[in-house]
């Protein structure tokens, strides 16, 4: 399936939401089928409305929209700090709220559906932002001037509002040099995007400069391209591009598929991912990265062009 080229970093696989609202009552034509729970929200106890008619659920409820209020959240496997980070949601980013219990916000992420816990303090009802990070990271400072104090940063890919003075952009949180954002719907090319991130530390289910996953690399690098690519790699083998026959000359922009592993090529030999060899963001060859992943003679890269 050719991924949109005109998705923008809000997008992703929602389920048709228009059908599912317009009605008051729901029937299921025949069994309830079983659906992929990390990006269909449902639960024993609890479904998204939009599900409604395609499984059954106990009680559907509609999602309700909210946007990341911190700098990176956690989305986790169950609502405990301590559970698995899954993904995470980045400054600005929309959140679907389903069920909200505990101090914890069950539902989706709307860029990419994927399906998780955020703490329900890391969310607020906010309008969508108009600028977005392209800077590995942007400082946030208290004014314009030389001394002005650093009261945090913001990752690449997260999205904010405010007004532009000059060279900077006043936002609630702080001012952040215009020359480290992008317009929300600008495109850049990918694999620069994801160059500005070597040496970040590689962390499982990471998506910011601060710790990133291989998935998250090739889905946060792929959004500036106006690709909205799906959160883990055999989502996105599933569903991005056109794959590329064998043999194939690749070029820069290419993404590569290993067993469990995805990366992005830089150019024609070389290819850029988040390693678990190195744990850390790094560009090496390609051939070098095949030796290691593929022992068995049965299995082959795959290459996908966007």
């Amino acid at each position: 399936m050719k991924a949109s080229q005109d998705s923008s970093p809000e997008q992703g696989n929602i389920p048709n939401r228009e059908s599912a609202n317009a009605r008051k009552h729901f029937g299921l034509s025949g069994p309830s089928i079983v659906l992929d729970r990390r990006v269909n929200a449902v639960r024993g106890d609890i479904a998204d409305v939009a599900l409604a008619g395609v499984l059954f659920a106990p009680h559907y409820a509609r999602p309700m929209l909210r946007r990341c209020a911190v700098p990176v959240a956690a989305v986790r496997a169950k609502a405990n700090d301590d559970a698995e980070c899954v993904s995470e949601l980045l400054h600005g980013e929309s959140f679907h709220v389903v069920d909200l219990s505990g101090g914890w916000a069950w539902g989706f992420c709307g860029h990419d559906h994927y399906v998780g816990y955020v703490r329900a303090d890391a969310l607020a009802v906010a309008e969508a932002g108009h600028w977005r990070v392209q800077s590995a990271s942007a400082a946030l400072r208290s004014g314009a001037t030389a001394d002005a104090e650093t009261l945090g940063t913001l990752p690449m890919g997260a999205i904010v509002s405010g007004r532009a003075d000059g060279d900077h952009l006043l936002t609630d949180e702080g001012v952040i040099a215009l020359a480290d954002l992008i317009a929300v719907n600008g495109r850049l090319d990918p694999a620069a995007q994801a160059e500005k991130l070597l040496g970040a530390p590689y962390q499982r289910g990471g998506r910011h400069h601060a710790g990133i996953d291989c998935s998250g690399l090739v889905q946060l690098a792929l959004s500036f391209a106006g690709i909205a690519a799906q959160r883990d790699s055999d989502l996105q083998e599933a569903s991005l591009g056109d794959a590329l026959p064998a043999n194939t000359p690749l070029q820069r922009g290419d993404v590569v598929f290993f067993p469990g592993h995805v990366g992005m090529m830089v150019d024609a030999d070389r290819v850029i991912h988040a390693s678990t060899h190195s744990m850390s963001v790094a560009i090496e060859p390609l051939a070098d990265l095949k030796a290691r992943l593929i022992t068995d003679d049965t299995v082959s890269m795959k290459a996908i062009r966007p």
